[in-house]
Protein backbone atom coordinates (compact mmCIF):
# COMPACT_ATOMS: atom_id res chain seq x y z
CA UNK A 1 0.00 0.00 0.00
CA UNK A 2 1.50 3.13 -0.90
CA UNK A 3 2.17 6.27 1.53
CA UNK A 4 -0.55 8.27 -0.45
CA UNK A 5 -2.92 5.74 0.16
CA UNK A 6 -6.51 7.08 0.34
CA UNK A 7 -8.14 6.89 3.41
CA UNK A 8 -11.75 6.02 4.43
CA UNK A 9 -14.08 5.52 7.31
CA UNK A 10 -17.41 3.65 6.74
CA UNK A 11 -19.61 4.61 9.59
CA UNK A 12 -22.77 1.66 10.65
CA UNK A 13 -24.90 4.23 12.27
CA UNK A 14 -28.52 3.26 13.70
CA UNK A 15 -27.47 0.62 15.92
CA UNK A 16 -29.42 -0.46 19.28
CA UNK A 17 -33.22 -1.75 18.74
CA UNK A 18 -32.70 -4.64 16.60
CA UNK A 19 -31.09 -8.33 17.18
CA UNK A 20 -29.57 -8.55 14.18
CA UNK A 21 -27.94 -4.92 14.17
CA UNK A 22 -25.24 -7.79 16.61
CA UNK A 23 -24.30 -8.48 12.29
CA UNK A 24 -22.19 -5.26 12.19
CA UNK A 25 -19.54 -7.07 14.84
CA UNK A 26 -18.82 -9.16 11.80
CA UNK A 27 -17.15 -5.98 10.05
CA UNK A 28 -13.85 -5.10 10.14
CA UNK A 29 -12.61 -3.69 13.35
CA UNK A 30 -11.60 -0.11 11.37
CA UNK A 31 -15.44 -0.01 10.35
CA UNK A 32 -16.74 2.62 13.28
CA UNK A 33 -20.02 1.71 15.37
CA UNK A 34 -22.72 4.64 15.79
CA UNK A 35 -25.18 3.76 18.46
CA UNK A 36 -28.36 5.56 19.46
CA UNK A 37 -28.82 5.81 22.99
CA UNK A 38 -31.05 4.36 25.75
CA UNK A 39 -31.86 1.47 23.69
CA UNK A 40 -31.94 -2.04 24.43
CA UNK A 41 -29.16 -3.65 22.59
CA UNK A 42 -26.42 -0.22 22.60
CA UNK A 43 -24.79 -0.81 25.98
CA UNK A 44 -23.88 -4.60 25.03
CA UNK A 45 -22.77 -3.29 21.37
CA UNK A 46 -20.97 -0.65 22.05
CA UNK A 47 -19.25 -3.17 24.37
CA UNK A 48 -18.57 -5.80 22.31
CA UNK A 49 -17.92 -3.77 19.73
CA UNK A 50 -14.94 -1.76 21.60
CA UNK A 51 -13.74 -5.10 22.88
CA UNK A 52 -13.28 -6.49 19.03
CA UNK A 53 -11.64 -3.27 18.18
CA UNK A 54 -13.89 -1.06 16.54
CA UNK A 55 -14.20 2.66 17.36
CA UNK A 56 -17.47 3.60 19.06
CA UNK A 57 -19.73 6.93 18.46
CA UNK A 58 -23.13 8.20 19.74
CA UNK A 59 -26.09 8.46 17.01
CA UNK A 60 -27.00 11.40 18.42
CA UNK A 61 -31.18 11.48 17.88
CA UNK A 62 -32.17 14.99 16.44
CA UNK A 63 -35.54 16.57 15.30
CA UNK A 64 -36.26 16.19 11.79
CA UNK A 65 -38.62 17.97 9.59
CA UNK A 66 -40.88 15.26 8.55
CA UNK A 67 -41.70 15.14 12.68
CA UNK A 68 -40.63 11.17 12.82
CA UNK A 69 -40.34 10.54 16.38
CA UNK A 70 -37.24 10.40 17.42
CA UNK A 71 -37.05 7.74 20.46
CA UNK A 72 -35.28 8.40 24.05
CA UNK A 73 -32.28 10.35 24.21
CA UNK A 74 -33.47 12.85 21.13
CA UNK A 75 -33.23 16.86 21.01
CA UNK A 76 -35.73 19.14 19.86
CA UNK A 77 -35.98 22.56 19.10
CA UNK A 78 -38.29 23.43 21.81
CA UNK A 79 -35.19 22.26 24.43
CA UNK A 80 -33.67 24.79 26.61
CA UNK A 81 -29.53 24.80 27.04
CA UNK A 82 -29.53 23.23 30.07
CA UNK A 83 -31.73 21.16 28.48
CA UNK A 84 -29.87 19.93 25.30
CA UNK A 85 -26.88 19.76 27.51
CA UNK A 86 -28.42 17.90 29.72
CA UNK A 87 -29.86 15.24 27.63
CA UNK A 88 -26.62 15.15 25.87
CA UNK A 89 -24.38 14.20 28.58
CA UNK A 90 -27.03 11.44 29.32
CA UNK A 91 -26.87 10.14 25.89
CA UNK A 92 -23.28 9.74 26.06
CA UNK A 93 -23.68 8.10 29.48
CA UNK A 94 -25.77 5.57 27.98
CA UNK A 95 -23.12 4.56 25.32
CA UNK A 96 -19.48 3.42 26.67
CA UNK A 97 -16.47 4.23 25.04
CA UNK A 98 -17.92 6.96 22.59
CA UNK A 99 -15.08 9.50 21.11
CA UNK A 100 -17.60 11.63 19.32
CA UNK A 101 -21.20 11.78 17.69
CA UNK A 102 -23.02 11.76 14.81
CA UNK A 103 -26.62 13.13 13.92
CA UNK A 104 -29.52 10.37 13.57
CA UNK A 105 -31.69 12.53 11.19
CA UNK A 106 -31.68 16.33 12.39
CA UNK A 107 -32.91 18.16 8.93
CA UNK A 108 -34.76 20.22 11.04
CA UNK A 109 -32.75 21.07 14.37
CA UNK A 110 -28.88 20.73 12.70
CA UNK A 111 -30.28 24.03 10.62
CA UNK A 112 -30.83 26.41 13.77
CA UNK A 113 -27.68 28.11 15.24
CA UNK A 114 -28.66 28.08 19.07
CA UNK A 115 -29.36 24.60 19.70
CA UNK A 116 -26.26 23.44 17.58
CA UNK A 117 -24.06 25.46 19.15
CA UNK A 118 -24.98 23.77 22.80
CA UNK A 119 -24.34 20.47 21.18
CA UNK A 120 -20.77 22.05 19.69
CA UNK A 121 -20.35 23.49 23.65
CA UNK A 122 -20.69 20.31 25.05
CA UNK A 123 -18.45 18.09 22.58
CA UNK A 124 -15.54 20.92 22.76
CA UNK A 125 -16.12 20.70 26.78
CA UNK A 126 -15.14 16.75 26.99
CA UNK A 127 -13.19 16.74 24.04
CA UNK A 128 -15.40 14.83 21.75
CA UNK A 129 -15.82 14.93 17.83
CA UNK A 130 -18.24 15.32 15.56
CA UNK A 131 -19.36 14.15 12.38
CA UNK A 132 -22.33 15.62 10.51
CA UNK A 133 -24.32 13.34 8.90
CA UNK A 134 -25.78 16.22 6.27
CA UNK A 135 -29.30 15.33 6.15
CA UNK A 136 -30.01 18.77 4.83
CA UNK A 137 -27.83 20.84 2.76
CA UNK A 138 -28.66 23.91 5.04
CA UNK A 139 -27.05 22.28 8.14
CA UNK A 140 -25.33 24.95 10.34
CA UNK A 141 -23.96 21.86 12.72
CA UNK A 142 -20.54 22.55 11.01
CA UNK A 143 -20.52 26.13 10.97
CA UNK A 144 -20.63 25.76 15.15
CA UNK A 145 -18.25 22.91 15.41
CA UNK A 146 -15.71 25.48 13.45
CA UNK A 147 -16.63 28.43 15.47
CA UNK A 148 -15.66 26.44 18.42
CA UNK A 149 -12.71 24.10 17.08
CA UNK A 150 -14.53 20.68 17.74
CA UNK A 151 -12.87 18.48 15.70
CA UNK A 152 -15.50 18.07 12.62
CA UNK A 153 -16.00 15.73 9.49
CA UNK A 154 -19.08 15.76 6.98
CA UNK A 155 -20.29 12.71 5.63
CA UNK A 156 -19.99 12.37 1.86
CA UNK A 157 -21.67 9.53 0.90
CA UNK A 158 -24.40 7.38 1.84
CA UNK A 159 -24.14 3.74 1.01
CA UNK A 160 -27.47 2.13 1.57
CA UNK A 161 -30.25 4.68 1.29
CA UNK A 162 -31.45 1.84 -1.57
CA UNK A 163 -30.35 -1.63 -0.18
CA UNK A 164 -30.85 -3.00 -3.63
CA UNK A 165 -27.70 -4.89 -4.41
CA UNK A 166 -27.51 -2.83 -7.87
CA UNK A 167 -28.02 0.50 -5.89
CA UNK A 168 -25.24 -1.05 -3.17
CA UNK A 169 -22.86 -1.43 -6.00
CA UNK A 170 -23.21 1.85 -7.67
CA UNK A 171 -23.20 3.83 -3.91
CA UNK A 172 -19.36 1.91 -3.70
CA UNK A 173 -18.24 2.23 -6.47
CA UNK A 174 -18.65 6.68 -5.60
CA UNK A 175 -17.32 6.04 -2.54
CA UNK A 176 -14.09 4.59 -4.74
CA UNK A 177 -13.85 7.26 -6.91
CA UNK A 178 -14.44 9.80 -4.61
CA UNK A 179 -11.84 8.44 -2.02
CA UNK A 180 -9.25 8.30 -4.79
CA UNK A 181 -10.15 11.95 -6.14
CA UNK A 182 -10.13 13.75 -2.10
CA UNK A 183 -7.15 11.72 -0.24
CA UNK A 184 -10.08 10.96 2.50
CA UNK A 185 -13.79 9.79 2.86
CA UNK A 186 -16.36 9.49 5.08
CA UNK A 187 -19.34 6.97 4.18
CA UNK A 188 -22.30 6.33 6.03
CA UNK A 189 -24.09 2.93 6.45
CA UNK A 190 -27.03 1.34 8.06
CA UNK A 191 -26.81 -2.42 9.66
CA UNK A 192 -29.38 -3.71 7.18
CA UNK A 193 -28.48 -7.16 7.04
CA UNK A 194 -28.25 -6.75 3.18
CA UNK A 195 -25.79 -3.60 3.90
CA UNK A 196 -23.32 -5.88 6.16
CA UNK A 197 -23.39 -8.95 3.97
CA UNK A 198 -22.03 -6.45 1.02
CA UNK A 199 -19.55 -5.27 2.89
CA UNK A 200 -18.27 -8.41 4.12
CA UNK A 201 -17.99 -9.52 0.20
CA UNK A 202 -16.76 -5.99 -1.57
CA UNK A 203 -14.75 -4.60 1.58
CA UNK A 204 -11.18 -6.05 0.10
CA UNK A 205 -11.59 -4.28 -3.27
CA UNK A 206 -10.58 -0.80 -1.42
CA UNK A 207 -6.92 -2.17 -0.92
CA UNK A 208 -7.19 -2.99 -4.74
CA UNK A 209 -7.83 0.40 -5.19
CA UNK A 210 -5.22 1.91 -2.98
CA UNK A 211 -8.20 2.79 0.21
CA UNK A 212 -7.17 2.11 3.69
CA UNK A 213 -10.09 2.02 6.12
CA UNK A 214 -9.48 3.31 9.40
CA UNK A 215 -11.25 4.16 12.15
CA UNK A 216 -13.02 7.86 12.16
CA UNK A 217 -10.93 9.55 14.03
CA UNK A 218 -7.92 8.69 12.37
CA UNK A 219 -9.31 11.29 9.39
CA UNK A 220 -8.39 13.97 11.37
CA UNK A 221 -4.75 13.29 11.11
CA UNK A 222 -5.53 14.60 7.21
CA UNK A 223 -7.70 17.45 7.76
CA UNK A 224 -6.54 18.91 11.21
CA UNK A 225 -9.51 20.32 12.75
CA UNK A 226 -11.10 21.71 9.27
CA UNK A 227 -13.64 19.33 7.76
CA UNK A 228 -13.12 16.85 5.77
CA UNK A 229 -15.66 17.02 2.80
CA UNK A 230 -18.51 19.22 1.57
CA UNK A 231 -22.25 18.95 2.11
CA UNK A 232 -23.79 17.23 -0.71
CA UNK A 233 -26.43 19.75 -1.94
CA UNK A 234 -28.58 16.32 -2.77
CA UNK A 235 -28.28 14.58 0.21
CA UNK A 236 -31.29 12.85 1.82
CA UNK A 237 -33.60 14.18 4.45
CA UNK A 238 -33.51 11.30 7.50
Amino acid sequence: MPATAAKLAIIIDDIGYRLTDEAALSLPQNITLSVLPHTPLGQKLATDGHKKGHEIMLHLPMQALNGKALGPGGLTNDMSEAQIKQQLQSAFSSIPFAKGANNHMGSLLTQMDEPMLWVMQSLKQQQLFFVDSVTTKYTRASNQAIKLGVPLLRRQVFLDNDINEDALEKQFQQIITRSKQQGSLVAIAHPYPETIRFLNANLARLKENGIILVPTSQLFDEVGIATAGQPNPTATLK
